[in-house]
């Protein structure tokens, strides 16, 4: 847990907010003091709101952000379990349990998830914020793969979402030397969608979550699931799924709401349904 400047320990409900307003699940980090590093419990709580809001019929898009200048600044580690001798597979299994399941449960939340980075994101906030669908960054954001600073290998899912987006030599390039790469430039190579002025980030984030909600919810999650399974199978697989896919959402009312709104010529009204 966090600590408060009277020496007292800030719960994870404090350090890691939550709110939902206009069908958005708003997951906001909020520890400015540590640039908003994830402790254990913190990360448990962000994995138990994703989960939550997929099983919220409410619940139709997810904004992950953050207070401060950081958005998150990679693992803080003070708060674990006191070092010992460490047995085969201890490694494995901690990265497994913690910084893979993080990130595993972004990419497979059942609503669209957008980052609204806010500062500085490295080692697995910024694994964090690229799992996201879509991703928002003020002008003063910075994405820095740290790990290789630090003697690491990448964790947190990195080697498998950077060669996704850039493409596997400018992923090697950014975790070989592990720049900071400002947010525009973030941008030109493909990691986020949109950079904004640091003062309008929350008004866009909102402005596209809430579009999102207003959306065929069923339909943007078999979209998603299609997309993130796109670059690890074949032509048959892929055309199969998506196959599989038109007909799971042809039976939802928001897909009969959509062609029944074309052929009447009027503006839908999806429910999440």
């Amino acid at each position: 847990m966090s600590t408060t400047a009277s020496g007292g320990l800030r719960p994870p409900e404090e350090t890691v907010r939550h709110t939902t307003d206009s069908g958005v699940s708003w997951i906001t980090l909020d520890r400015p003091e540590a640039m908003n590093a994830v402790t254990w419990e913190q990360r448990e709580r962000i994995i138990a709101l994703l989960d939550a809001a997929s099983a919220d019929p409410a619940v139709r898009a997810v904004v992950i952000t953050a207070t401060g200048k950081g958005f998150c600044a990679g693992a803080d580690l003070r708060g674990g379990a006191a070092a010992g001798e460490r047995v085969a597979g201890d490694v494995a299994r901690t990265i497994r349990l913690g910084a893979q399941r993080l990130v595993a449960a972004v990419l497979d939340c059942e609503k669209p998830v957008v980052a609204a980075v806010n500062g500085t994101a490295a080692g697995i906030g910024a694994h964090l914020a690229l799992a996201c669908d879509l991703v928002l960054a003020a002008e003063s954001a910075r994405f820095i793969e740290v790990f290789v600073r630090r003697g690491l290998v990448p964790d947190g899912g990195g080697a498998y979402l950077l060669p996704r987006l850039v493409g596997p030599q400018r992923a090697k390039e950014l975790m070989f030397f592990g720049d900071a790469v400002a947010a525009a430039d973030a941008e030109r190579l493909g990691l986020v969608n949109r950079v904004v002025p640091d003062a309008e980030l929350p008004a866009l984030a909102r402005e596209w979550a809430e579009r999102l909600a207003a959306g065929p919810t069923r339909s943007l999650a078999l979209a998603k699931q299609l997309v993130n399974a796109s670059l690890d199978t074949d032509r048959t697989t892929a055309f199969a799924a998506e196959a599989a896919a038109q007909e799971i959402n042809m039976t939802t009312r928001d897909a009969q709401e959509g062609v029944a709104s074309f052929v009447e010529r009027r503006t839908p009204k999806y429910r999440g349904l």
